[in-house]
């Protein structure tokens, strides 16, 4: 006879340990999205190579330690990821514990011959999100994905026809959950208010840079995410290769000096081979985490994952690697807590501007909460309720 009163075993890792998605949607995911933009060969030059086998490796490592959530989109690696991830989970057999993401809007056919018009293959209009989404579920091998994006908004499509045509998605089993990725705020909050006006499917996750040297989703998106009751999927937390160690950017200055390896500095440490990744701040932002990383006994990167984890409850980053080893340390980074003096160290390292208005509602820490408007505490003593805090 079964054990009614069985619970479910501890995870292996805490990769395992999963929550829910967001106040609008309640899928369970891990805390970690495992972004696979790397996995493929078409891309190699900017990204450096990953092909299917090591990609398996990727996945199967993820997947063992309890992970579900998984990025893609058509456009990666001209829609060879994608075809990598539905060649994986139908070997795997596993579709159904697998939270899939993907998205629309970038010039995915560029790279097909037999294409000679391309106005239609982008772009947020209704007749490009029938021809991605039909693709990209040929390539997933699957009825459906569970969240399906807007990749960047194009400033052409109306709110009525996109938020009809993603509607009709969900409508038809094609996706469960709407995203929206590289988008101002306004539109999103537009685009959340119609549907709810016209009883219509809203988004329920943003996806977004962010990271402690990038903090510009601090201004008007994450606050927009917590008022929508939407998870901030963040991508380049690690720097996108940037947040390295002093001996690490010694050694590669004395390698660029010598004159030996090949390629860029950035080609040559594996990491992606686009020059707006390298910024000064980010330099900077290095050595405060690297203090914090010693104090600690574990790696920089370690210290990047833990900000932004601490940022919010509904925070999911997007973790991408080559490397098993690279998303081992990732996945150890789960376990690590920071205090609010060593938050505190990490953002004054570089200092962020929050813009009007939130500097005359605020000041300089900026404005999400009534407690943060300093007019108010001039008439009166209040005990407002608390904002919403990271989870345990």
């Amino acid at each position: 006879m079964a054990n009614i009163m069985f619970v479910a075993p501890k995870p292996r890792s805490l990769l395992g340990y999963h929550r829910q998605l967001a106040p609008s949607a309640a899928v369970k995911v891990s805390p970690l999205c495992l972004g696979t933009m790397g996995f493929g060969t078409q891309f190699k030059e900017m990204m450096g190579p990953c092909d299917k086998e090591a990609s398996f490796k990727l996945l199967d490592f993820f997947y063992e330690n309890g992970g579900n959530f998984i990025d893609t989109a058509n456009v990666y690696q001209n829609g060879e990821s994608e075809l990598i991830i539905g060649d994986w989970m139908k070997e795997r057999d596993n579709r159904e514990e697998i939270v899939l993401a993907t998205k629309y809007t970038s010039a995915w056919q560029l790279a097909n011959p037999a294409v000679n018009i391309q106005s239609n293959f982008g772009g947020n209009n209704k007749k490009s999100m029938h021809a991605a989404i039909k693709s990209s579920l040929q390539r997933l091998q699957t009825t459906y994905v569970d969240l399906f994006y807007v990749h960047t908004w194009d400033f052409t499509t109306s709110i009525p026809e996109l938020m009809h045509a993603l509607h009709d998605l969900v409508t038809s089993g094609s996706v469960l959950y709407l995203g929206i990725s590289n988008t101002p705020a306004w539109v999103v909050s537009m685009a959340n208010e119609y549907a709810r006006q016209k009883g219509l499917t809203m988004f329920s996750v943003y996806q977004g840079q962010w990271s402690a040297a990038e903090r510009d989703v601090e201004r008007e998106i994450l606050p927009m995410c917590n008022d929508q009751g939407m998870a901030l999927i963040p991508y380049g937390v690690l720097g996108s290769g940037s947040f390295r160690t002093s001996a690490q950017r010694s050694a590669e200055q004395r390698q660029a000096e010598s004159g030996s390896g090949s390629g860029s500095g950035r080609q040559k440490r594996g990491g992606r081979n686009v020059a707006f990744t390298d910024k000064p701040q980010k330099t900077v932002m290095a050595d405060a985490l690297e203090r914090i990383a010693i104090a600690k006994d574990t790696s920089i990167t370690s210290v990047a994952l833990a900000w932004a984890r601490v940022k919010g409850p509904y925070i999911f980053p997007v973790i991408g690697a080559r490397k098993v080893e690279h998303l081992k340390d990732s996945v150890n980074a789960l376990g690590l807590e920071l205090t609010k003096d060593d938050v505190e160290e990490i953002e004054k390292a570089v200092p962020f501007d929050f813009g009007y208005p939130q500097t005359i509602l605020g000041g300089s820490g900026g404005a999400t909460h009534p407690s943060d408007v300093w007019l108010t505490r001039r008439f009166g003593n209040f005990d407002w309720v608390s904002a919403p805090q990271v989870l345990d």
